[in-house]
């Protein structure tokens, strides 16, 4: 450490007292967690529900797909309802028209406005008072309710059924028919969605706010954004901006102007290394990687087509058999396999190097056992995905084999725990590389930094067994972001600095000291704001003010040091005029620019758009969520796991060349495919929901009769341009990959001409 003692202190500093404030705020949202009630009655003693009946009804939920067909608490799909909020304007709609009918004998479209408005108090106040004994762990509801409640129910039945009545509905909401085939199922899926409905409409104990902060808006019960939404958007922003101002006046007074860049050497040092047997063997993970991103942008189109015919594609009913829920789910499962196979990769690559060139004893025996096991995981994960959805699976399997249905998370927990394994013994792959290299002489910084960040991604994909089948899903939530956040933004982003500085280092082409102080500097930033920015996904799911506090304060500053990535994406752009050879990793250097372009205006801009409170309050749910979402998930990660299959083919394929006609087609249609597919279709249709949502409210941005509008309908027609120019850009990569791993190694003409070096 020595040298470096004050920026590892920084980071260890960082590390300690924003897990400690992840930790303590999240036993708040165990503690705190609207309950589940042990019985749900009737004024008169009915029993309408249990808890067991409730956490059924999630169990069932899970089977169809969960958050890959609509929403629950805004977390989810987007093309069919957020069903939290649905229900809960259905329920109040029919307490109305009941109560209209009761009281004055007429509809309650008929009433004068002073009778409305009477009604509508009395709404108000029925359905923002708790109504839950906390002693008797019993919810209790009056006959009007009750029977609003059996209303909304029987809708929900008949949706999720083939009744022929709501035929058109389901195929606005691209639900195949007979989405869930028992009708005791649905039945007990009905009370779960009542639950969240009311957590989202009852105040806490001696609170002015929802369970849910409020969330959804709904004027109908007055839910609106409160005071300290407000107050703790404001800070944000303030902190954004006071961050931004910190980082530039750092950058531009205490940087190390001093430093000169080494000299750079007349040939590629790692390409004098001689291949280990275990690098050889990577060619298939590329592979891999290839035929995965394949199906997963055709998924992507295939899923996207599915928003505007519903139940086919162009003209054939394709939905009884892969519908919308389950090409999503692939479509990101899919995303998640080969991003994480290319990083894997570029661990093992990097593995033999530092050990000194040469393989531990078995290497290659291991590198190839982990390709076969994430062979096996992929396949097993999707058949049982296809099970499930179809209701083929039994549903007592349907969790641990089938889909747990929660985005991202979908593969049943089975399949987790084998993807679990297979990174574990990853990370024991890696270690027997590095453990070694600590024992030579020289500074090995930028290898500590390395390796913490190889076993955080070994370790940390573990906090999704901290949840079951029948966890609160505030709490699954809660766990649920540590691997969709914590450890793809956050310690998947640390691993990717590190190991392209000791990439840039070994190549001679940026000094030690410079790659170390400046990795140890970006891992202090992104973790300042992104441990505790976990809590910014957490607003609206069953937490309290103190979360959406903390989550706003440093979700602001996780876009901090996207502000100087600008001047990275120059200065890896720059590094391809040190010398001639680096003209041969010209394209993983593009593919790296775009990493730094994307990160500051998908993860940074599109990040932060919806990030404050009060902004989220409103477009939780619509599609400016999946704007930022496509941005930073193939914007980032993407880019760079292409960028780092393009590197390791380039030195397991000596005397291979990149085409550059090929990759100029592969690079720009996939960055000029994704900016159409964002600024042309999703980020419009967002803005347009944007303004319903908080005019009239969530139910209505994510109704059939909203989103069934012609000039929406035409805006995700206009996305079927962008998806076809990114599928031929990544068709092109794909194509360049197979060539250079089964085509004649032969350099491209085009590769030849010499570069001059200033």
């Amino acid at each position: 450490m020595a040298g470096y003692k004050k920026l590892w202190w920084i980071l260890i500093a960082i590390l300690a007292i924003t897990f400690g404030v992840l930790g303590y705020f999240g036993k708040e949202v165990y503690r705190v967690a609207p309950p589940i009630p042990d019985q749900v009655v009737t004024e008169s003693g009915q029993v309408l529900m249990t808890e067991e009946t409730i956490l059924d009804g999630q169990t069932a939920w899970q089977s169809v797909g969960g958050m890959q067909l609509g929403s629950i608490w805004g977390h989810g799909a987007y093309q069919a309802p957020d069903w939290t909020a649905d229900w809960l304007h259905r329920e109040l709609l029919a307490w109305l028209e009941i109560s209209a009918q009761n009281q004055y004998g007429q509809s309650y479209e008929s009433l004068t406005a002073a009778q409305q408005n009477a009604l509508q108090f009395e709404l108000k106040q029925t359905y923002r008072n708790p109504q839950y004994n906390a002693a008797t762990d019993t919810l209790t509801v009056d006959a009007v309710r009750a029977e609003a409640i059996a209303q909304t129910a029987e809708y929900y039945s008949r949706l999720f059924s083939d009744d022929l009545s709501l035929r058109s509905t389901r195929e606005s909401y691209a639900m195949k028919e007979n989405t869930l085939p028992s009708a005791e199922r649905r039945e007990v899926m009905t009370q779960f969605f009542f639950w969240t409905a009311w957590a989202a409409a009852t105040e806490r104990p001696d609170s002015d706010v929802t369970y849910t902060n409020n969330w959804p808006h709904e004027p109908l019960i007055d839910n609106k954004p409160s005071a300290e939404n407000i107050i703790w958007s404001l800070v944000s922003i303030i902190l954004l901006i006071a961050g931004v101002g910190g980082l530039i006046w750092a950058w531009a007074f205490l940087r190390d102007h001093d430093e000169e860049e080494p000299e750079a050497p007349k040939k590629d040092p790692i390409s004098l290394v001689n291949l280990t047997p275990s690098q050889k063997a990577l060619g298939k993970y590329l592979f891999l990687v290839m035929a995965l991103f394949i199906v997963q942008i055709f998924l992507g189109g295939f899923t996207a087509h599915y928003t505007v015919e519903g139940q086919e594609f162009y003209g054939i009913n394709v939905s009884q058999w892969f519908p919308y829920s389950l090409v999503r789910t692939w479509h990101i499962q899919a995303a998640l396999f080969w991003i994480a196979t290319g990083f894997l990769a570029a661990g093992l690559f990097l593995a033999p190097i530092i050990n000194g060139g040469k393989d531990p004893k078995y290497q290659k025996l291991g590198v190839d056992i982990l390709f076969w096991a994430l062979v096996v995981v992929v396949a097993g994960s999707f058949i049982g995905n296809y099970l499930a959805i179809a209701q083929i699976m039994p549903e007592n399997l349907n969790f641990w084999l089938g889909h747990q249905g929660y985005e991202y998370v979908d593969l049943g927990r089975l399949w987790q725990i084998g993807k679990f394994t297979g990174i574990v013994f990853w990370l024991g792959l890696m270690l027997r590389g590095v453990v070694g290299a600590f024992k030579q002489p020289g500074d090995k910084n930028l290898l500590a930094l390395l390796t913490a960040s190889v076993v955080a991604i070994g370790l940390f994909y573990g906090a999704g067994f901290f949840y079951g089948e029948r966890t609160h899903i505030s709490i699954m939530e809660y766990w649920r972001w540590w691997i969709v956040h914590l450890w793809v933004e956050g310690f998947f982003e640390v691993f990717a600095t590190a190991a392209l500085a000791f990439i840039f280092h070994s190549m001679g082409l940026v000094s030690r000291r410079m790659a170390t102080a400046a990795s140890l500097a970006s891992a202090s930033l992104f973790m300042l704001g992104g441990v505790p920015g976990t809590f910014h996904h957490l607003y609206f799911s069953g937490t309290t003010t103190p979360i959406m506090a903390v989550g706003a304060t440093f979700s602001a500053l996780e876009v901090v040091p996207l502000v100087v990535l600008g001047y990275e994406a120059w200065e890896n752009w720059s590094l391809q005029k040190r010398a001639d050879w680096m003209q041969r990793i010209k394209w993983p250097l593009m593919c790296f620019v775009a990493v730094a372009f994307w990160n500051f205006l998908g993860a940074g801009v599109l990040g932060f758009m919806i990030n404050p409170p009060i902004a989220l309050y409103y477009i939780q749910g619509l599609n400016t969520t999946p704007t930022h979402a496509h941005a930073a998930l193939f914007g980032v990660y993407g880019f760079l796991a292409i960028g780092f299959v393009l590197l390791i083919l380039r030195y397991i394929r000596p005397n291979f060349a990149f085409n550059d006609k090929i990759m100029k087609t592969a690079f720009w249609w996939m960055n000029i495919g994704l900016c159409m597919m964002l600024f042309t279709s999703l980020l419009p249709i967002g803005f347009i929901q944007f303004f319903a949502s908080a005019s009239e409210g969530l139910w209505y941005a994510r109704s059939e009769e909203f989103m069934q509008q012609p000039l929406l309908e035409s805006l995700r027609w206009i996305r079927t341009v962008g998806d076809v120019v990114f599928i031929i850009g990544g068709l092109a990569v794909a194509y360049q990959v197979v060539i250079g791993l089964f085509g004649k190694q032969q350099e491209a003409e085009v590769d030849a001409k010499p570069v001059t070096v200033k």
